[in-house]
């Protein structure tokens, strides 16, 4: 497991295993989003299997599966309804940590300046800086 910071109260992941989630919870987070759709994996670290070892530690889960070149406004009204319901900090993992990158940076569109949305993710590599011009269509409203 890799658990990479972006901002205060939100880190992003590669894929996670039922036998990560207590080291989650021992790293203080209280919710994890799973961001990665079902059919991109098996059946051992698919939605459900993750759901119940993080609910059985007492912890959020929210199922939010973007699909790759495919975020829709649905991914991140729902990305944004889950931070903002999150009380606590927030894990969000896909397969490489991308799309949770993507997806929260156009989910905090108008929240914070869209520099640093980009730079949050762009410092470990994610393809952030090709959404700049929708995250600033996003703050307009």
């Amino acid at each position: 497991m890799d658990i990479r910071p972006i901002a205060d109260g939100y880190a992003v992941s590669p894929q996670i295993t039922p036998e990560d989630v207590a080291a989650i919870r021992e790293a203080g987070f209280t919710t994890v989003i799973c961001n990665r759709p079902d059919g991109e994996i098996p059946p051992e670290v698919q939605a459900e299997a993750i759901r119940a070892a993080v609910e059985g530690a007492g912890m959020r889960f929210v199922l939010n599966p973007v699909v790759g070149g495919a975020i829709t406004m649905e991914n991140v009204e729902a990305q944004g309804a889950a931070l903002d319901g999150a009380g606590g900090p927030v894990l969000a993992y896909c397969a490489s940590g991308n799309r949770s990158s993507i997806v929260w940076a156009l989910s905090q569109a108008g929240k914070r300046p869209t520099d640093e949305l980009v730079a949050a993710g762009a410092k470990y590599g994610y393809a952030t800086e090709q959404f700049r011009p929708t995250i600033e269509q996003l703050a307009r409203g």
